[in-house]
């Protein structure tokens, strides 16, 4: 009966991601959601192409959906970043196989050209393991808005057990630094881990 209630519940969750998907995308090449979980990456205009947008867009729908037809709550637990086809995978799952399994999913999806596995095995001991980590990707965008100012929302920001990692484009590395540093200084911050691609200004 549970195995039938959670296939249900799959089934209903696809369309109305793609749905939300679907209305997200249809917004202008400034603001177009290009990351999934719980947080958001906007791309800037002139970062990168509207047709790169769309097609980062199609991939991450695609991961999506396989990650919902799996039983180890892959859509739950991973978050994804797609930059031009470069997949970022973060998270906590159970297991190395688990972990394996979600890059083999990813792997099938067309349009992937490298995969950066950062998903991590464990879990958060307790509700205030994970508070501390929704408080410090909070701090990072407050600090990212002041540090960069409207450049700041080419960034998206994961933090895992106290670990930032940071993934976006951008044409100025100096404010990149900038934002590095002070996200250094925010509390309960061990590590930044940085995968920001830079592009030559056009």
């Amino acid at each position: 009966m549970v195995i039938k209630i959670k296939k249900i519940v799959k089934v209903l969750l696809i369309p109305i991601f793609l749905i939300f998907a679907s209305i997200n995308y249809g917004c202008s090449p400034a603001t177009v959601l290009a990351t999934g979980g719980g947080s958001a990456l906007v791309v800037a205009e002139g970062e990168r192409s509207f047709g790169t947008v769309v097609d980062d867009a199609t991939i991450k729908v695609n991961i999506a959906a396989k990650f919902l037809n799996t039983d180890n709550n892959l859509f739950v637990n991973i978050n994804t970043s797609v930059l031009e086809g470069r997949v970022l995978l973060t998270g906590l799952v159970d297991n190395q196989e688990i972990r394996i399994d979600a890059v083999r999913l990813v792997w099938e999806v067309e349009g992937v050209k490298e995969i950066i596995n950062e998903i991590e095995i464990g879990n958060r001991t307790t509700l205030k393991d994970y508070a501390s980590d929704l408080w410090i990707n909070t701090q990072a965008r407050a600090v990212a808005a002041k540090t960069v100012g409207i450049k700041a929302i080419t960034f998206n920001f994961e933090t895992i057990q106290g670990k930032i990692y940071v993934a976006g484009i951008t044409a100025r590395p100096d404010l990149l630094d900038d934002m590095t540093v002070a996200l250094k200084n925010i509390k309960g911050v061990n590590e930044i881990v940085n995968y920001v691609i830079i592009k030559e200004k056009l």
